[in-house]
């Protein structure tokens, strides 16, 4: 599995998932760059995304969501505030309701990704998630964050080979 690293800090209210990749930066950007092959990753194995909107760039949005073995749908949807290519994205990152709004009743986090190269021409990429507070973060651990970034950061492997 790519996920290497799994930092929780309740002081600090962030958990950092570090991730490493045998291929280049550009390809690892590509998985967030291109919304099918977003699609392919992000959330879990068994409830796999749907990007309805896909705009990368400073004050674009992405919206999803994610449809469960049972039908059920689960929505999102980042606002992006820094996009610097192959380097790093910053978005707000929140739940949608049924109709697609956000959902003003979940908590939203702030997410940091980095994308370093390594020198086996690998890719080292970060992950942090800053909540609002410390019980948000435990909420969204009970919830299953940790567990269901892992296994959808791990299907990254197999669209990069």
């Amino acid at each position: 599995m790519s996920v290497t690293d799994i930092e929780k800090d309740p002081t600090t209210r962030t958990m950092r998932i570090t991730a490493s990749f045998d291929a280049p930066v550009d390809a690892v950007w590509a998985l967030w760059a291109d919304p099918r092959l977003l699609e392919r990753w992000w959330g879990p194995p068994t409830y796999p995304a749907t990007v309805t909107e896909h705009d990368l760039r400073p004050g674009g949005k992405v919206e999803y969501h994610m449809t469960g073995p049972e039908g059920d749908r689960h929505g999102g949807w980042w606002r992006l505030t820094v996009v610097e290519p192959s380097q790093r994205i910053e978005f707000d990152d929140g739940f949608s309701d049924e109709t697609g709004a956000p959902n003003p009743e979940m908590p939203v986090t702030a997410v940091a990704v980095t994308f370093e190269a390594a020198p086996d021409g690998g890719t080292r990429m970060v992950i942090t998630s800053t909540f609002p507070s410390t019980e948000v973060m435990e909420q969204m651990i009970e919830m299953g964050m940790e567990e269901g970034m892992a296994a959808a950061m791990g299907q990254m492997d197999a669209l990069l080979a």
